[in-house]
């Protein structure tokens, strides 16, 4: 059977079209980005997610600073704001400004504890 590959947008690593990792960088996102509240494609640059209106850029929980919403770390200082889903079944990495998890549709709670511990171990 044939598989195509397309390259990773940010280390340019041949991957499978259907993997939701790269391999070689380990970003979600390897061939676009996806909004964190609907996971439709979203671009940088625009203000807004066409699909939930959902602003594009935030502030990071960190340093303060504008981030792109599409991003798995600041664009400012490059730490992670990612959190876990609280589900100990899912356990998928969320964005820290999300209510639900997107996988399994369980609330985000502990988001806040999550990048306080982040901030001192960082």
């Amino acid at each position: 059977m044939a598989t195509y590959k397309q390259p990773c947008m940010h280390c340019g690593m041949m991957t499978e079209r259907d993997s939701r990792l790269c391999p070689r960088c380990g970003s979600r996102s390897p061939f676009g980005y996806q909004c964190p509240q609907c996971l439709k494609p979203i671009e940088r640059g625009l203000a807004m997610c066409s699909a939930c209106g959902r602003p594009l850029q935030t502030l990071c929980p960190f340093c303060g600073g504008q981030t792109f919403v599409g991003n798995e770390r600041c664009d400012a200082c490059g730490r992670p704001v990612m959190v876990y889903c609280e589900n100990k079944r899912c356990k998928q990495l969320q964005y820290f400004e999300n209510t639900r998890c997107t996988v399994c549709g369980k609330p985000i709670k502990k988001a806040r504890n999550q990048i306080e511990q982040m901030k001192g171990v960082m």
